[in-house]
């Protein structure tokens, strides 16, 4: 997923441990999930609030 919002063009600006600091233009989202995690729908559902997309535009991103 993350890989999925890099081509999408969030740029990772800062890093603390297992948190990321994206940004994509004027937005900017905190990733905050290890790496090769598996996300359920709950956390994809937060990831796409956070980031602002859909669901559904979030598992295009796929």
């Amino acid at each position: 997923m993350l890989a999925a919002l890099k081509r999408d063009g969030w740029v990772e600006v800062r890093r603390k441990g297992s948190h990321r600091q994206m940004r994509k233009g004027d937005k900017t989202a905190t990733w905050a999930y290890h790496e090769g995690e598996d996300l359920g729908n709950p956390a994809l559902a937060g990831v796409a609030k956070k980031f602002g997309y859909t669901l559904d535009e979030l598992r295009d991103l796929l």
